[in-house]
């Protein structure tokens, strides 16, 4: 039986960092990966990149006279292989960055825990085992598949994953959930043409966000032609000869029955656990299915480590970069990091005005007790934004009114998603809001908005 210093089960950012990490340091490290279509994890193959590169096809087609779903169909399919050459490139330098290491070894099979030592490898029914002093379990999340009449049955049904394969433009995308990843997807498609439908049990869409972001963004969305179906849920799914039929139950116990091309299934992610028979290395779960780690990313069992998204939390590449961070400093450094470390934490919902936040909003920070301060603008109000005719949304700060420290900061605009991590860095090093306010920014450009932004804290 083969030994190695380490064990990583799942070649995403955390594990593939992590390993390069090690075969650094001259440590013998084995690799486990289940699919060859995987080397890079979920964020290069069938997440992040993929998914952006669509989104910046869809910014291109602006500029393009395409009238017919036929034209903007055949700009789709040019697009998919645009997405599919990049995508590839990445994964084959992902792989061979760490293949040409001569001290990792990559596995491709699916592994599972033998002991809190063992791992077995399975591929293709056959089968081998290697141990490691210490091993560390990066396998990602999944999509979770509700359980809807008709809906495993369905050869129309898409996860966000095999979306992302998809080589033709739905003419008609019905979407199941209205959280950030199906109101990113239901942004790019409408943008290339598709009519879309999204279906959410509950009354309203991003509940964790302002309400008036919310409120703003289905706006938005409504405006490029999404129809949605709130306080619904979806009865049952069938068949016919070309596409699938979909019918939903609306808070008045109407019955709604209508066709879709796709199915789009966007309700949440779960914890990708399946197989690896975890109880036979002691490792545990909590009820939501995530491996149950400590500050400092140690499982229940002592040799054993969880990174990335199978732990739960926040389901972000670089909250899984942070993660091999954490790790490397208190397995291999000096213990200095931990997640209570992670206290400012910036996301974006990429939609044709991207949706940034970070920290607080200013019902959350009202509900801990702050006294707060306020500083709202309107985008139409940025000259960046006249330039490129892209001025809809708002920008809105909330500042601890006794320490002027910034709690937080919603931004519906353009490029937001480069803007909030100004804001989030600041919050960071505990700075005032002034130095934003008084900052001198380059111009023209949309991040010297926050002079005003900061100006208008009342």
């Amino acid at each position: 039986m083969k030994k190695y210093d380490a064990i990583i089960i799942g070649f995403g950012k955390a594990g593939k960092t992590l390993a390069g990490f090690l075969a650094g340091k001259g440590q013998k490290v084995a690799l486990i990966e289940k699919s060859d279509k995987m080397y890079g994890g979920t964020c290069i193959n069938v997440g992040c990149i993929p998914s952006k590169s669509l989104v910046n096809s869809v910014e291109r087609l602006e500029n393009k006279d395409l009238s017919t779903f036929t034209e903007r169909k055949d700009y789709y399919e040019k697009s998919v292989d645009k997405k599919e050459a990049l995508i590839t490139a990445l994964r084959g330098k992902n792989y061979e960055m760490l293949a040409s290491k001569e001290n990792i070894d990559i596995y491709n099979g699916k592994g599972s825990f033998v002991s809190n030592k063992i791992v077995n490898i399975e591929k293709n029914g056959e089968n081998i085992q290697i141990e490691g002093e210490k091993i560390f379990i990066n396998t990602g999340s999944e999509t979770i598949i509700p359980n809807i009449k008709g809906l495993k049955e369905s050869k129309n049904i898409l996860t966000s994953k095999s979306l992302m394969e998809l080589k033709e433009l739905p003419r008609k995308l019905v979407i199941i959930g209205a959280g950030y990843i199906g109101l990113e997807f239901a942004s790019t498609y409408a943008g290339f043409g598709s009519e879309v439908v999204i279906i959410d049990a509950s009354d309203d869409i991003l509940k964790r966000e302002e309400k008036e972001a919310a409120d703003r963004v289905k706006k938005i969305l409504e405006a490029k032609g999404v129809t949605f179906y709130l306080n619904s849920k979806v009865e049952e799914i069938f068949d016919d000869e070309n596409d699938s039929s979909i019918a939903i139950s609306n808070g008045n116990g109407e019955i709604i029955q209508f066709n879709g091309d796709k199915i789009l299934v966007a309700i949440g992610r779960k914890a990708n656990t399946q197989g690896l028979e975890l109880e036979k290395a002691g490792v545990q779960v909590d009820e939501r299915g995530n491996i149950i780690v400590n500050e400092k990313l140690e499982t229940t069992a002592p040799n054993i480590w969880a990174l990335g998204d199978v732990k739960g939390g926040l389901q972000f590449t670089y909250i899984s970069l942070d993660d091999f961070r954490i790790i490397r400093d208190n397995v291999y450094g000096n213990g200095n990091r931990s997640l209570n470390d992670r206290n400012v934490v910036p996301y974006t919902t990429f939609l044709s005005t991207p949706l940034s936040r970070v920290g607080l909003s200013e019902k959350e920070a009202i509900e801990k007790g702050f006294d707060i301060k306020v500083g709202k603008i309107e985008a139409m109000a940025i000259p960046k934004g006249k330039i490129e005719g892209k001025s809809e949304g708002f920008l809105k700060v909330v500042v601890d009114a006794k320490t002027d420290k910034i709690l937080g900061a919603t931004l519906l605009c353009n490029t937001s998603h480069e803007m909030i991590n100004i804001i989030a860095l600041a919050m960071k090093g505990n700075l005032p809001y002034q130095i934003i306010r008084d900052m001198i920014f380059t111009h023209p450009t949309m991040s010297e908005s926050l002079n005003d932004l900061f100006g208008a804290v009342k």
